[in-house]
């Protein structure tokens, strides 16, 4: 039973990384399931074994990933003594899927896909597949003074860092990652600090 579960969880991985592989190549819509399966070595019926849809393999996938990038920026979320400090550890953080240029224009393909798809939008907008609003709310609210909601200084982050990822698949080279944090900084400052003076 052991082994079966063993070989079961070795061609789940395989799949995966055959997905991501090709989804990197092609794109998520113009990979299909027969072109998943030929370049793992299976066949089409080990795939619905352990997915529904391409959509749901591509959600475990999203699972993993954010879990391993939240796993890193747990590791380096210490105590923040100002905003600025605050701001500056999410955004380190941000920066890390900023650079994974592959994984972010796949992201972003499978986001627009997902919208037309209530299942998968339900799906994707679900605390597993989604940055942390709540924890970036929680970074800075021991630092905003205003009475501005925490939980806006948060969703702002968010938004900003996803504008950013479609600006760069455009690839219109306006803005760099730079600019955008230093804008997520300037509005932090701006809503959740009391004017000085």
């Amino acid at each position: 039973m052991k082994k079966q579960q063993e070989k079961s969880q070795q061609t789940r991985l395989e799949l995966e990384a055959s997905a991501i592989s090709l989804f990197g190549q092609k794109g998520f819509t113009k990979t299909s399931i027969a072109e998943i399966t030929a370049e793992a070595g299976y066949s089409k019926g080990c795939f619905y074994r352990h997915w529904e849809s391409k959509g749901e393999l591509f959600l475990k996938i999203i699972e993993g990933k954010l879990k391993s990038y939240r796993e890193q920026r747990d590791n380096h979320f210490p105590i923040t003594h100002d905003l600025d400090e605050a701001m500056g550890i999410i955004w380190d953080f941000l920066e890390t899927i900023i650079d994974d240029q592959d994984w972010s224009r796949i992201f972003l393909e499978f986001t627009m896909h997902a919208t037309r798809n209530e299942t998968l939008r339900q799906a994707l907008n679900q605390g597993a597949y989604r940055l942390s609003n709540e924890l970036f709310a929680a970074l800075v609210g021991n630092h905003v003074n205003s009475g501005y909601p925490a939980e806006k200084i948060g969703a702002l982050n968010t938004a900003l860092f996803e504008g950013f990822l479609i600006h760069s698949a455009l690839g219109t080279g306006v803005l760099d990652k730079t600019d955008v944090r230093q804008a997520a900084l300037t509005l932090a400052r701006a809503n959740g600090l009391k004017p000085q003076g």
